[in-house]
This record gives structure tokens, C-alpha cells and sequence, in this order.
């Protein structure tokens, strides 16, 4: 059986070891790890993901 989440806020501040990039050709962001540089996850939708810092 399922159980409810904790009580108070999620998850607290950025996730270190994520960044993410405006990918200029599709508009779109994409999220990669910032130790090996590998490409993870493209948004569906143009808004940025929450939680992950920008790169310049």
C-alpha cells in the first residue's frame, strides 16, 4: 500500500550534479551531468527544468 510523502518541502536547493543548456537549434533545454558531461534529458516544453542550475 501506498504511503504519503513526508510532511514540509521536497527536495531543498539545486541538484549539484545536474546542469542544464539551451539547446539554440530545437529551443528547447537539455539536462546533462556536469562529472561525466554526458547528454541525460530534453524538456518537452520550452520552459527550463526546475531545480537544476543554468550553465553559461
Amino acid at each position: 500500500m501506498a504511503t504519503n510523502p513526508p510532511k514540509g518541502p521536497g527536495r531543498k536547493g539545486a541538484i549539484r550534479q545536474r546542469t542544464q543548456v539551451l539547446n539554440p537549434v530545437i529551443k528547447r533545454y537539455v539536462k546533462r551531468d556536469s562529472t561525466t558531461g554526458q547528454f541525460i534529458n530534453v524538456k518537452s516544453d520550452k520552459k527550463p527544468f526546475k531545480g537544476v542550475r543554468k550553465e553559461k
